[in-house]
């Protein structure tokens, strides 16, 4: 089975920080997303990959997978440029994809559990396509699912105004090449794209079986900054504690906490898990990190009081403010007036921002 990862798509709803690249590299728990998509293929016996490449600086999904050997795949990069839709992308790895069956993984999705019992339910189900769905509190924001009595899908609905099942697509297909005449003929959407929702409905009007497998676990569509940090707190709730830097005698940490290389935390601050720290940071006195953080490689906390957030590489912050439930790009420097007031605050800054308090 080969696997195809979407890392294209505008990323509208997460600027500024899609400004500078593609939302998939928007890391978890100081992973890019796009990693854990790959690992779940690869774990799941998926070593020979496609990589859907956008028109958003897609020079730096190929900086980060390379070939694929560092990851233990096969990586072929399929350019599709401006986003037209799910089916669209994976029409344009036709060539790349068919001659047997394969699974299609969007790069901002995230699930527990991987989708290794996924691929071997879909193999031995002899179904002509199959796909993952979680139940969720606002259907209408996704495409949704109707099943049968036998689990199989009945109908297919993209974002249905008044939803008839609480069933979403997670954002993972299994498809055979009966997918690709189904996907020449398709008409776009009023989103002016060709939906895989869409495509899967027409095929199973053709008589296709279509298998549902249901996550258990938690999933999360990493499509806007609330999701993001949500995602970051459910994968954070998972983490094992590791230092491999240096805590300084008289500095606290509470709960579990990972700590990289050549990161200094010093005498007097407090770092209360579950939190990451990346390597070649500065922990300053006074400072505390809360639970659910996540700090980025190279980054200096002179002073801060950080809570639930995502602070990404070689950011710089130095202020008495409270910063709370936010996403904060690389580069970025947050600093105070001597006469500010501390207060809490919750921003989402894009890369090289400036932040005077």
């Amino acid at each position: 089975m080969k696997g195809l990862i979407l890392a294209g798509g505008a990323g509208t709803r997460l600027r500024p920080l899609t400004h500078t690249g593609p939302k998939q590299l928007i890391p978890i728990a100081n992973k890019p997303n796009i990693l854990y998509c790959l690992e779940d293929m690869r774990d799941a016996g998926i070593t020979d990959i496609g990589v859907i490449l956008g028109d958003n600086q897609p020079e730096k999904v190929r900086e980060l997978l390379k070939d694929g050997e560092p990851y233990g795949v096969r990586i072929t990069y399929v350019v599709q440029g401006a986003p037209k839709g799910i089916a669209h992308a994976i029409g344009c790895a036709e060539d790349f994809l068919k001659g047997g069956p394969f699974c299609v993984y969007l790069g901002d999705n995230l699930l527990k559990g991987g989708i290794a019992q996924m691929v071997r339910q879909f193999e031995a189900s002899g179904a002509e396509a199959g796909i993952a769905l979680c139940h969720v509190t606002e259907p209408q924001r996704f495409g949704v699912a109707e099943l049968d009595s036998k689990g199989d899908v009945v109908k297919l609905v993209e974002k249905p105004k008044e939803p008839k099942s609480d069933l979403a697509l997670v954002g993972i297909y299994f498809l055979r090449d009966s997918i690709f005449p189904i996907i020449h003929n398709l008409k776009p959407s009023w989103r002016n794209e060709l939906e895989i929702t869409d495509a899967l409905e027409n095929l199973r009007a053709e008589g296709a079986r279509i298998a549902a497998h249901i996550v258990t676990g938690w999933w999360k569509d990493t499509g806007k900054p609330e999701d993001i940090l949500d995602a970051n707190r459910l994968v954070l709730d998972e983490l094992q504690p590791r230092i491999e830097g240096t805590v300084e005698e008289g500095a606290e940490i509470k709960g579990r906490v990972e700590i990289g290389r050549g990161t200094v935390v010093h005498k007097g601050a407090v770092i209360h898990g579950p939190v990451i720290i990346g390597r070649e940071c500065q922990i300053g006195a006074g400072t505390y990190i809360g639970p659910y953080t996540a700090i980025g490689d190279r980054s200096v906390i002179e002073v801060g009081d950080v809570e639930n957030s995502i602070l990404l590489a070689d950011v710089h912050l130095a202020t008495h403010h409270k910063i709370v439930s936010s996403l904060i790009g690389s580069h970025s420097h947050i600093s105070e007036d001597e006469d500010a007031r501390p207060k809490g605050m919750r921003v989402v800054l894009g890369e090289h921002s400036h932040v005077r308090l």
